[in-house]
């Protein structure tokens, strides 16, 4: 994959080798000995468990190669230094008179719904180098939203 660098968080570093950690030493085995007892059933173009585990160990060897090539390139980052928004950061955000709490991640873990948004979504782009008491206008599928940065962590 080639990638260049990779901003990700200790936690998120850690997520990632776990997955890899889990994906080659206890996934992949599975499948392999799948695989091998598909195979053992003879005429293999018929056999369908066989083609289905050749499907997930192409799969599985996609994701491990995908994951090696984040980790050799990733770099953690562990917040502000007093320039702002940045990787790291926790920020407290005031919305259509609601606030909201979001930690800003590198794009491999970020997951809106745990209030995680990556540093290249729309709302991580408006925020990365602001600082507590400026103002964002971010363009959402609903129209255009004013943020109010109320803290920065």
């Amino acid at each position: 994959m080639n990638m260049s660098k990779v901003q990700i968080t200790k936690g998120g570093l850690e997520t990632l080798k776990n997955e890899l950690n889990h994906l080659v030493n206890e996934k992949r085995p599975q499948v392999v000995d799948r695989l091998a007892n598909a195979r053992s059933q003879g005429d293999l173009a018929e056999n369908s468990d066989y083609h289905n585990a050749k499907d997930e160990l192409d799969f599985l060897d996609g994701r491990i190669a995908e994951l090696e090539d984040v980790l050799q390139s990733a770099i953690v980052v562990s917040g502000t230094n007093g320039s702002g928004i940045a990787v790291g950061t926790r920020v407290k955000l005031k919305v259509n008179g609601a606030t909201h709490d979001y930690a800003i991640v590198g794009e491999w873990e970020a997951d809106p719904i745990q209030k995680k948004i990556s540093h290249t979504s729309p709302l991580g782009k408006a925020l990365v180098g602001r600082k507590k008491g400026d103002k964002v206008e971010v363009e959402a599928p609903a129209g255009k939203l004013m943020y109010e940065i109320l803290a920065v962590e």
